[in-house]
């Protein structure tokens, strides 16, 4: 990393565009398929969806801390600045089974 925060945000914008297709998630559920499929595909986007976010909330706040951040893609207020310090200080790994 060159000390910018743009390689961040592109790694943000490829996970966003890695994400289940709503379409296929659709195509998963009954009638198309057996219901059990559907539910596990259903239970599955839940959780890809919460780790996305979970990434993303971390990839922004690890952006703030870059060096030449303020003059490039990010900059956030103080009380912003506050919870991303927060969220990267005292943010715990709960495994999937555990939440």
């Amino acid at each position: 990393m060159d000390g910018s925060s743009h390689l961040l945000a592109e790694l943000a914008g490829l996970l966003k565009e890695g994400r289940l297709d709503s379409d296929n998630a659709t195509a998963a559920k009954a009638p198309r398929a057996h219901r059990d499929v559907g539910v596990k595909v259903e239970e599955f986007s839940r959780f890809a969806h919460d780790q996305y976010q979970d990434l993303i909330a971390l990839l922004g706040a690890l952006a703030t801390k870059l060096k030449a951040t303020g003059q490039q893609l990010v900059s956030v207020d103080q009380g912003v600045a506050d919870d991303l310090d927060r969220l990267l200080g005292q943010g715990q790994y709960v495994p999937p089974e555990r939440r």
